[in-house]
């Protein structure tokens, strides 16, 4: 996770990150807060033993998620993208800007 955060694209690092519920736990949550002051939003696990830690408001940033994960859905239509052909990053990068672009069209 570190090195995820480390290695953005952003020159600071974010305020919030959001996650499933595979990242729910109490230590990730107090190491993010504490060293680099990053709010973990995540609903709880189904089995979760401890009290929660999350009430609904921060969740609700939770919910807006599945903007992004259609986008990817929808960008796994083009098989360029999945299999990334090109070997630089620029030419990939206009390749997914192109896939926007016919999803943008598409939908509009």
């Amino acid at each position: 996770m570190d090195e995820t955060i480390d290695n953005g694209f952003l020159e600071d690092a974010p305020a919030r990150l959001i996650g499933d519920r595979a990242y729910d736990s109490d230590g990730l949550d107090e190491r993010l807060w504490r060293e680099r002051g990053i709010e973990m939003i995540s609903p709880h696990r189904n089995g979760r033993k401890r009290a929660p830690t999350q009430d609904g408001r921060p969740l609700r940033r939770y919910r807006r998620r599945w903007k992004i994960e259609r986008l990817f859905a929808w960008l796994q239509n083009y098989r360029r993208l999945i299999t990334r052909h090109e070997r630089h990053a620029e030419n990939f990068l206009g390749f997914v800007h192109l896939g926007c672009i016919c999803i943008l069209l598409r939908h509009f």
